[in-house]
């Protein structure tokens, strides 16, 4: 489906044809952070078993991890998460929002042991299915520390981006690993009290000058992403010019936000309660979009992970 925000436009396309609605020096930002199998199932010393999903590493060798773990409330300090004969997990410490201090001990090294006896946290609604999990990856993704895909990339394909290229459409990357956070509802009355969960992100020095030549000469950025609208606007100045760097935010886009750095977007069809759908309706307009989504159940367009694209222009 694309969304012409000037015109309050509606029309229905295939992905692949996503180009005639592209100009010669857009510039396409596209999040290439990788998905690792952060999420460990395990048993505790009593035999109960129980869930460890690793979220953020707290040091550089991956050995020390902010974790989820469920059932949350049985777990204390000094609790141990047995994941076989010679792989377990300790939770070291409690922390804020329900979070785990943990430490994966093993006779490989950390990141070893995440890469061979992991599993890749699918969705709840993807059920036992190894043909998702080896899917569940953006082509060109590159960088590991996300326990969510950037959904919006999975309609890129390696020819497209190579006909992307040949047209004369600039693209260009940014990595902000993708927490749960981003898909938790929103459930109090006050929007503005909805807390996100800190995601780190990194643009490179090639990347922030390529987008600020386009910005002054009046070219378009097109965030293939909530995740990477939320990197650009989060690391830009008030002029909307953007900065290299290392960084995190928790920002919440919701209506009545001012952007400063995207012209247009590509998204997935997202929930009601959402973050997601909220910053999608601040882009766009709310009451456009409630339209549109109206319109995209009526023609049984497919919402979720792998689901249709909408390209707001």
């Amino acid at each position: 489906m694309v969304l012409n925000r000037r015109e309050r436009s509606l029309e229905h396309a295939c992905f692949h044809e996503v180009i005639k609605y592209l100009k010669r020096g857009d510039v396409l930002v596209f999040n290439d952070t990788k998905v690792i199998p952060a999420r460990f199932l395990g048993q505790k010393p009593t035999g109960a078993k129980v869930e460890v999903l690793l979220v953020k590493p707290k040091d550089s060798a991956w050995e020390y991890w902010e974790a989820m773990v469920r059932p949350g409330k049985r777990f204390k300090s000094g609790d141990e998460v047995v994941i076989d004969d010679e792989t377990s997990i300790s939770v070291l410490d409690r922390l804020s929002g329900g979070m785990r201090l943990v430490r994966i001990k093993g006779e490989d090294t950390p990141y070893n042991i995440i890469e061979k006896k992991g599993k890749v946290p699918l969705p709840p609604y993807i059920r036992g299915n190894g043909r998702a999990s080896k899917h569940y990856q953006t082509v060109y993704a590159r960088v590991d520390g996300s326990v969510a895909a950037p959904t919006a990339g999975f309609h890129f394909t390696e020819e497209l981006l190579d006909k992307l290229r040949s047209c004369g459409i600039e693209l260009a990357y940014v990595t902000l690993h993708v927490g749960p956070g981003t898909f938790r509802p929103v459930k109090v009355d006050d929007v503005r009290k909805h807390e996100m969960h800190c995601e780190d992100y990194h643009i490179s020095s090639d990347t922030a000058e390529r987008i600020n030549k386009a910005k002054k000469e009046g070219r378009r950025i097109i965030a293939v992403g909530t995740t990477v609208v939320r990197c650009l606007e989060s690391s830009s100045d008030e002029e909307g010019f953007v900065l290299f760097g290392k960084g995190n935010t928790d920002l919440f886009i919701f209506p009545g936000y001012k952007f400063k750095v995207v012209d247009g977007m590509v998204t997935n069809f997202h929930l009601p309660k959402s973050t997601l759908l909220m910053l999608v309706s601040a882009f766009a307009g709310y009451d456009f979009v409630m339209e549109a989504y109206k319109v995209a159940i009526e023609r049984r367009y497919r919402f979720y992970s792998f689901g249709d694209a909408m390209l707001i222009i």
